[in-house]
């Protein structure tokens, strides 16, 4: 899996490149597996511009600007929540491109509605367009992390432009 995510941060390093984009994230579940992966590569201070590990909920709220609202009505784990954390990072950043991940790593805090390996991951553009797509690991913890790191990164690939 790690050389899969290496092969993908090549990929996406070499299209921002192209392109002359920026990305910037917002990392819940994936504790900042994402940057860490796209800055495992020389050069990527060109279009990588930061980023926020926000695990709790007032920190979604204070540095990303997730409404309360959201998080009371559909939780942290939820489309809403990915949205409103995409926007919010890229909002700060200012930058092309924001993804973002929250979701339930496991080994614990699934419910019945929200099971181990829920993963919500969000991309937001410039142009005001969010997508957010869902996703259901069945693996562990560290395997979830990765997977989900990996899913950004394919979302944001199959997002940019050409």
């Amino acid at each position: 899996m790690v050389d899969d995510l290496l092969a993908l941060s090549q990929q996406v390093g070499a299209a921002l490149t192209a392109g002359g984009f920026s990305i910037c994230a917002a990392e819940s579940c994936t504790g900042g597996l994402v940057l860490s992966t796209l800055t495992d590569l020389a050069g990527s201070s060109a279009y990588v511009l930061g980023g926020f590990v926000t695990y709790s909920n007032a920190a979604k709220m204070r540095f990303l600007g997730v409404r309360e609202a959201t998080l009371l009505e559909h939780g942290a784990v939820s489309e809403s929540t990915a949205a409103q954390m995409a926007r919010g990072a890229q909002t700060i950043f200012a930058s092309d491109f924001a993804l973002s991940v929250t979701g339930i790593a496991g080994p614990g805090g699934a419910t019945a509605d929200k099971p181990v390996g829920l993963t919500y991951i969000g991309l937001a553009r410039q142009s005001g367009i969010v997508n957010v797509a869902r996703h259901l690991w069945t693996g562990g913890r560290l395997e979830n992390k990765q997977r989900s790191a990996a899913a950004a990164l394919k979302l944001l690939l199959s997002g940019l432009p050409g």
